[in-house]
C-alpha cells in the first residue's frame, strides 16, 4: 500500500505543477508507474492526456490561469487556515522544521515551504510517514483545493481527491463541512492582505 501511495504523491506533485519541457517528458513514466496499481491511474487520465495533447506554452498559460492569477485554487496550504497573517509566518516555520528534520537537504526551489507540490514530493522520496502528517494537518486545506477545482470544472480535481483518499476519514460533503471538520475560524491579524476567509469563496470567475 506504502508503494501506491508514495507513487500517487510524486505523481500528483509533478502534476500540480507548472508544467515544463521535463514534466512533459516524464508523462510516459507517470502513466506507467500509476498503472502498476489498480485504479490509480485514472484520477490522472484528464491531466496527462492535456499535458500530451496540449502545446507547451499553452499548457504553461492554462497553468497560470488557474492557479497563479488568483486565490481559488492556492496550492499553498497554510494560505486556507491562516491567510495573510503573522502567525502564517510561525507556519511555515513548522514546515521547514519538520524538511530539516529529516536530515536531507530539501530545495524549496524558490516556494514557500507549504506548497502543495513540494509537500507531495517530500513525502514520496523523504519521509512519508511525516509528510502524510503534514497533509493531514492540513486536510481542511486539501477538501477546499479540490471543492474549488470541482466549481471550476478542472481536471486536477480528480488528483487532488485522490490525495484525500490517502488520508483517514472521508472527505467532507461540501465547504461548510469542511470549516466544522477543522474547527477554526477567520484569522484577524492581517498583514498587508486581509485574511482569506474559505466560507466567501466567489462562485464565478477568477
Amino acid at each position: 500500500m506504502s508503494g501506491k501511495i508514495q507513487v500517487t504523491y510524486l505523481a500528483a506533485g509533478w502534476c500540480l505543477s507548472y508544467p515544463d519541457a521535463e514534466l512533459l517528458a516524464r508523462v510516459p513514466m507517470i502513466r506507467a508507474a500509476l498503472s502498476e496499481f489498480p485504479a490509480a491511474l485514472a484520477p490522472f487520465a484528464t491531466v496527462l492526456d492535456n499535458l500530451e495533447n496540449t502545446p507547451l506554452l499553452e499548457a504553461q498559460a492554462q497553468y497560470v490561469r488557474e492557479f497563479d492569477l488568483g486565490k481559488r485554487h492556492a496550492l499553498h496550504l497554510s494560505y486556507w487556515t491562516d491567510g495573510d497573517t503573522r502567525r502564517r509566518g510561525e507556519v511555515l516555520g513548522t514546515f521547514k522544521n519538520v524538511y530539516r528534520g529529516s536530515g536531507v537537504l530539501v530545495d524549496t526551489h524558490g516556494e514557500l515551504p507549504d506548497y502543495l507540490p513540494m509537500v507531495l514530493e517530500y513525502a514520496a522520496t523523504v519521509d512519508l510517514a511525516g509528510g502524510q502528517e503534514l497533509l493531514q494537518a492540513y486536510r481542511p486545506s486539501l477538501e477546499l483545493i479540490k471543492f474549488g477545482l470541482q466549481r471550476d470544472n478542472l481536471p486536477h480535481a480528480t488528483i487532488v481527491q485522490a490525495l484525500c483518499n490517502t488520508l483517514p476519514g472521508a472527505s467532507p460533503a461540501d465547504e461548510q463541512a469542511v470549516m466544522r471538520m477543522a474547527g477554526y475560524g477567520l484569522p484577524t491579524e492581517s498583514v498587508g492582505l486581509d485574511p482569506y476567509d474559505p466560507r466567501l469563496l466567489p462562485t464565478t470567475g477568477v
